[in-house]
C-alpha cells in the first residue's frame, strides 16, 4: 500500500529572481493571474501585443527578445463573458508558434484550465476524442510542455500528449483550509465515481495533516445524453462536516445533489471544495442553496462577478499562483514535483 502524499500549500519560496533566460507571459484574460504568478517569481512579466481584428480573426507577438529562452506562457482557457474558450485556444496556439519562430528554446504552457478535457474517451459511438486532438495542436506548434491544473482526467491527459504533460492538483491548497475547520468531525465526500479516486487520496492526505480518521461518502451519478440520474449515496458522514472535492463547477447541479444526499445522510454541514468555478447559468441559483453551507474555489478561472454576487458571503477564494509559481521553479530547476501532482 502506498502512502497518502505529503500535500501542504507551504511551497512558496522566497520571492527571487528564476534566471534572467526565464520569460513569463500571461495572455490578456489572464493578466492577474500572470502577474501574480511572476511576482512570485521575483520578475516582471514579459511584454506581448494582442490584436483582435474585425472578422474575429487574431494576431499575438512577443515584444520582448524570447531568442534562446526558456517560455513560460499562462493562460486559463475556458469560456468567459469577454472570450470563448476556442478563441483563447487560437490565441494561445499563435503565440507559442511565435515564440518557437522567435527562436524561444523552450515553451510551457500553463494552463490552469484545460479545455475540452472532459471528452477524454468515446461514450457514444463514433465520438471525438477531443482532449487528444487538442494535445496535437499543441505539439503542432513545437509545444514543449503543457501544465494544467486538476484536470478532469489526468491519465487521460497524460496519455494524450505525445510532448510532457504534467497535471497539477490544488489538495494543497484544499488541505490547508481543512486545517482551520478546528473542533469539527470531518469527511470528504466524492460527487460520482468517477471522482472517487481524488476524494479518497484527499481523505488520506487530509487525515496524515490533521492526525485524525475522516470518514468518506460517494454519490450515484450517471449521464446520457446531457442528462444526470442516480440516486444512491454510500459512506458515513453523520454528524460530519462534508467537504465534497470536485474538479469543476458549472451549473452546479452535481454538486447540489450530492450536499442534497449528505445531509440526508446525516452531515451536519456541506462545503464543495472546488478547482474550477466555471459558473454557467443557473450556478446562482444553487451558490444560494441552503444545502450547501459554503464554497471554496480557487481563482484558476476567473469567476462572473455577477453570478458570484449573490453567493460572495458563502464563498472563500483559494489564490492558485503560489503553486504555480513553485510548478515553474521547479520545471526551470530539475527539481521533483512529486507533492503537487495529481494522483
Amino acid at each position: 500500500m502506498t502512502s497518502a502524499p505529503h500535500w501542504s500549500a507551504e511551497f512558496a519560496e522566497p520571492d527571487v529572481v528564476v534566471s534572467k533566460r526565464v520569460q513569463i507571459f500571461a495572455l490578456n484574460t489572464s493578466a492577474s493571474l500572470g502577474a501574480a504568478v511572476a511576482r512570485h517569481l521575483g520578475q516582471p512579466l514579459a511584454l506581448h501585443e494582442e490584436r483582435d481584428f474585425e472578422d474575429g480573426e487574431h494576431k499575438v507577438r512577443p515584444l520582448d527578445v524570447v531568442a534562446n529562452a526558456e517560455v513560460y506562457v499562462i493562460q486559463s482557457l475556458n469560456s468567459d463573458e469577454a472570450e470563448s474558450a476556442n478563441d483563447k485556444l487560437c490565441k494561445l496556439l499563435f503565440f507559442i508558434g511565435a515564440l518557437k519562430d522567435a527562436g524561444a528554446q523552450r515553451v510551457t504552457a500553463v494552463t490552469p484550465y484545460l479545455c475540452y478535457a472532459r471528452k477524454d474517451r468515446r461514450t457514444q459511438p463514433l465520438d471525438p476524442v477531443t482532449t487528444r486532438y487538442v494535445a496535437n495542436l499543441f505539439e503542432a506548434v513545437g509545444t514543449d510542455a503543457v501544465v494544467a491544473l486538476d484536470v478532469h482526467n489526468p491519465a487521460a491527459f497524460q496519455n494524450a500528449f505525445r510532448c510532457r504533460a504534467i497535471s497539477l492538483t490544488a489538495a494543497p491548497l484544499f488541505v490547508d483550509f481543512a486545517k482551520q475547520l478546528e473542533g469539527e468531525t470531518l469527511s470528504v465526500v466524492s460527487p460520482d465515481p468517477g471522482g472517487a479516486k481524488r476524494a479518497d487520496v484527499y481523505r488520506e492526505a487530509l487525515e496524515a495533516a490533521l492526525g485524525l480518521p475522516v470518514g468518506k461518502g460517494l454519490a450515484e451519478k450517471h449521464r446520457a445524453r446531457g442528462v444526470v440520474s442516480g440516486d444512491l449515496f454510500a459512506g458515513d458522514v453523520a454528524n460530519t462536516t462534508a467537504l465534497v472535492i470536485d474538479d469543476l463547477m458549472s451549473t452546479g447541479t452535481t454538486l447540489l445533489r450530492t450536499a442534497r444526499a449528505a445531509k440526508q445522510a446525516g452531515a451536519r454541514r456541506v462545503i464543495a471544495l472546488v478547482t474550477h468555478a466555471l459558473l454557467k447559468r443557473g450556478a446562482d441559483s444553487v451558490l444560494g442553496d441552503p444545502a450547501i453551507d459554503g464554497f471554496v474555489f480557487t481563482d484558476a478561472v476567473a469567476m462572473p462577478h455577477d453570478v458570484v454576487a449573490g453567493g460572495r458571503a458563502k464563498i472563500q477564494i483559494l489564490p492558485v499562483a503560489p503553486l504555480l509559481a513553485a510548478a515553474i521553479r521547479r520545471i526551470h530547476e530539475g527539481r521533483s514535483l512529486a507533492d503537487l501532482l495529481a494522483p
